[in-house]
């Protein structure tokens, strides 16, 4: 095995301080917001589709019109919606 160049060394460290100031500063930001993009998806999940646990906002052809977009997150909405939640996943909510 030969031994790293100067260049593969400096690339190491030049990522390694990347990925260090990327978690220091952006790493919280990204995982709220993409936290804050699945309630929102969920929540326009439930707008449409509410009928199904007996929720019924919207009337079903407006549903229908907009079942393409909402076909892929469909299961992981309703796993999330009957999923049950104690004490403990409220305050781990809260924390993140």
């Amino acid at each position: 095995m030969s031994k790293p160049t100067w260049h593969e060394r400096w690339q190491k460290i030049k990522f390694w301080v990347g990925g260090f100031l990327y978690g220091m500063m952006f790493y919280e930001a990204e995982r709220y917001f993409r936290r804050q993009r699945a309630d929102l998806e969920h929540l326009f999940a439930l707008i449409l589709f509410g009928d199904m646990f007996g929720v019924p906002i919207l009337p079903p052809v407006y549903s229908l019109r907009l079942l393409p977009y909402v076909v892929p997150t469909i299961n992981l909405w309703k796993r999330r919606m009957l999923r049950e939640r104690d004490l403990t996943d409220l305050v781990a909510d809260m924390d993140g």
